[in-house]
C-alpha cells in the first residue's frame, strides 16, 4: 500500500485507516455524523492526495484532450477548470476528471487515484500528436479545504482573493509562504471550499498552516467517509459506483458534459443515444419506508419486476432520512416515481426525486 505525505499525521490524529485505490487514507476520526455536518457548517480538510494528476504540454496539446474526452475543452482559458469524462469505444466510461488550463499548449488533467494507470495507458494510446505527458501523480499532494468557513481561514494564508475566484476556476500563487501552490476552486461536497494542491516536500507545512488558520473556526481533518456523503447529498457520481465502463455519459444524467460540437471516442455511439433515447437511466430517490438502500440492491416496480440496481445509498446526516442513486429502467425515472428498494429481500418504498438532495 502506498502512503501520502500526510499518513503518519492521520495516524497521529488517531484516524481509522483503510485501504483504499491502493493507499492507506483515512476513512474517519471523530465519526461520519460529526465530520460530515462539520464541513456542511464551518470547515474540514481532506487529505486527497491519492488523486492522479498529468501535465499535458505542448502544440497539439488541446488536440488530444479534445480527442479523448467528451466536453469541449476548446471552451477554456487560462484559469479555468472543466468537469469531463473520458469515453471508451463501447460508449461507456473510462473515467470522469477535471481538465485546468495552466496556460496555451499546457493543461492539468486531475484524475481518480483507481485510474490513474489506466487513464495513463488510455490517453497515451491517443498521443499521435507528440504531446508531452508526465505523471506527476507521485510528487503532488491535494488538500481538499470545505464548508462555509473555508474562505475565512485560507484568506489568511495568501495575498490571492479568494472571494474574487469563481467556481471552476484556478490560479498558482504563494500560500503560507509557499510558492507555487494551486489554488483551485471545484470541491466534491457542495458546502464551498478550495482544493490545494502542494509538492510533497511542503505538504506537512501547508496542513499544519490552514489547521492554525482555522482554529476559530473549530477546523477538522476530515475522512472519505464523510467525503462520500457529502457528494452523494449533492448527486454527484463516483466513478466505480454511479459510472464505469459500462454505463454511457447519457444514461448517468452527464449529457450536459458531453458535447457534440467537436469529434472525440465513440461520438457516433453516444449521440444516437442523445438522438433515440437510452434504455436505463441514473436516478435519485429517497426512501418513504425505513430501510437504508446500499449499492448493488435491486431496484424493482409495485409488482416485484426487477428494473435497476442502486449504485450509492446511504442515511443522509444533513437532511436525516436515507437516500440513494441508481440505475432504472428509463420509464421509471420521472419525479415522484415510486420504486422498491430490495433490502433483505424485501421490497420497501421509495420515490425518485430531483437532484440534489441537498438544497444549498
Amino acid at each position: 500500500m502506498k502512503s501520502t505525505a500526510l499518513t503518519n499525521k492521520h495516524i497521529s490524529l488517531g484516524a481509522k485507516m483503510v485501504p483504499f485505490a491502493g493507499y492507506n487514507m483515512p476513512v474517519s476520526y471523530t465519526g461520519l455524523n460529526d465530520e460530515h455536518l462539520t464541513v456542511r457548517n464551518g470547515v474540514g480538510v481532506f487529505d486527497v492526495s491519492h488523486m492522479g494528476e498529468f501535465k499535458l504540454k505542448g502544440e497539439k496539446a488541446l488536440d488530444l484532450i479534445q480527442q479523448v474526452t467528451s466536453n469541449d475543452a476548446a471552451k477554456l482559458t487560462d484559469g479555468k477548470i472543466q468537469y469531463s469524462c473520458l469515453t471508451n469505444k463501447d460508449g461507456g466510461i473510462v473515467d470522469d476528471l477535471l481538465v485546468y488550463r495552466v496556460k496555451t499548449n499546457e493543461y492539468i488533467l486531475v484524475v481518480n487515484a483507481s485510474n490513474i494507470e489506466k487513464d495513463w495507458n488510455w490517453i497515451k494510446q491517443f498521443n499521435t500528436y507528440g504531446v508531452e505527458m508526465t505523471d506527476m501523480s507521485d510528487d503532488l499532494s491535494l488538500l481538499a479545504v470545505q464548508g462555509p468557513k473555508a474562505i475565512l481561514a485560507l484568506q489568511k494564508l495568501t495575498s490571492v482573493d479568494l472571494s474574487k475566484m469563481e467556481y471552476y476556476t484556478f490560479c498558482i500563487d504563494k500560500m503560507a509562504g509557499i510558492d507555487n501552490i494551486i489554488i483551485s476552486n471545484t470541491g466534491y461536497t457542495g458546502a464551498g471550499g478550495f482544493e490545494i494542491y502542494v509538492d510533497n516536500a511542503n505538504t506537512e507545512k501547508i496542513w499544519d498552516a490552514i489547521f492554525e488558520a482555522g482554529k476559530e473556526f473549530d477546523i477538522k481533518p476530515i475522512g472519505l467517509g464523510a467525503r462520500d456523503t457529502l457528494r452523494l447529498e449533492m448527486g454527484f457520481c463516483l466513478y466505480g459506483n454511479d459510472i464505469d465502463d459500462t454505463t454511457s455519459p447519457i444514461e448517468a444524467g452527464l449529457g450536459w458534459i458531453t458535447k457534440f460540437t467537436k469529434d472525440f471516442t465513440n461520438r457516433a455511439a453516444i449521440e444516437t443515444q442523445k438522438t433515440n433515447g437510452v434504455y436505463k437511466k441514473l436516478v435519485g430517490f429517497e426512501m418513504i419506508d425505513r430501510g437504508i438502500p446500499r449499492h448493488d440492491y435491486q431496484i424493482a416496480d409495485f409488482d416485484g419486476n426487477i428494473i435497476g440496481k442502486v449504485t450509492s445509498g446511504t442515511q443522509s446526516p444533513s437532511l436525516n432520512k436515507a437516500i440513494g442513486m441508481g440505475y432504472v429502467k428509463t420509464e421509471f425515472s420521472s419525479v415522484d416515481k415510486d420504486i422498491y428498494i430490495l433490502i433483505r429481500d424485501k421490497p420497501v418504498k421509495a420515490k425518485v426525486v430531483k437532484l440534489p438532495f441537498h438544497k444549498k
